[in-house]
């Protein structure tokens, strides 16, 4: 088999395995991206949570004239400032969700994609009448590559949903103003593509090594040459609430 490391790997960037064919998923009903340069279009002051490398907000300029952006994984802060603070966005580190770096009542919009939050603490930072987009990832998100190699799903997040998410939002003082949830098809085409993509999100399975996961590891990789993919399923949804 060919495995491939992470020396790459930085961000939130897995174009090595997505933009060579080896790694793709499938279409989701809505566009968080387009959702989002909608309502930056009308907000004076943003929050990008959880940004990463800077990647994907980078993407969406035009900015609004003040806009923030955190991220809690360390080795992603110096990159994230590299790339965004020339474009005029102050990135700031953060170790807790119900602890953010920021004012009362600061932004009038607040983005996030998959990062977790605590929506009181969302609340907190939004004007009256602030939006808040977020897209996640539910906690059945690839379950299949769990079930494949014998791992039980992380019990904190396994009932992360639609629902429990919406229910929490509505207790913060929100309105709901779009809410979706979907599951849409994740192939890898290799089985050196999966490794790269476990190496690379290390929750899903947090003991991953290919030693110890060697003879599960085969059976997919037969899989793949048998049937020419891995498939598994994304789960996703999404909402846009506004503070009230």
């Amino acid at each position: 088999m060919n495995f491939d490391s992470v020396e790459g790997f930085s961000g939130w960037d897995f174009s090595y395995i997505t933009e060579t064919g080896r790694m793709a998923s499938g279409l989701l009903s809505w566009s968080y991206g387009s959702r989002a340069r909608i309502l930056m279009n009308e907000a004076s002051s943003m929050l990008d949570m959880g940004t990463g490398g800077g990647e994907f907000l980078s993407y969406l300029r035009p900015f609004p004239p003040s806009i923030c952006a955190t991220e809690g994984y360390q080795p992603n802060v110096k990159i994230a400032k590299e790339r965004l603070e020339p474009l005029g966005v102050k990135v700031k580190s953060f170790a807790e969700d119900t602890k953010m770096p920021f004012a009362d009542q600061q932004f009038d919009l607040i983005l996030n994609k998959h990062e977790s939050y605590s929506a009181k603490e969302v609340r907190r930072m939004l004007m009256n009448g602030g939006d808040f987009l977020t897209q996640q990832a539910g906690g059945t998100d690839c379950v299949e590559i769990n079930q494949m190699l014998g791992v039980p799903l992380n019990a904190d997040f396994a009932d992360w949903d639609l629902n429990s998410a919406v229910a929490e939002i509505k207790e913060n003082h929100f309105d709901i103003l779009f809410q979706q949830e979907e599951k849409s098809p994740q192939r890898f085409y290799d089985i050196g593509a999966l490794i790269y993509y476990l190496k690379a999100i290390p929750w899903q399975i947090p003991d991953f090594t290919i030693d110890k996961y060697q003879t599960s590891l085969n059976t997919i990789n037969q899989m793949i040459l048998t049937k020419g993919y891995f498939e598994v399923l994304q789960h996703r949804f999404i909402i846009h609430a506004r503070a009230i």
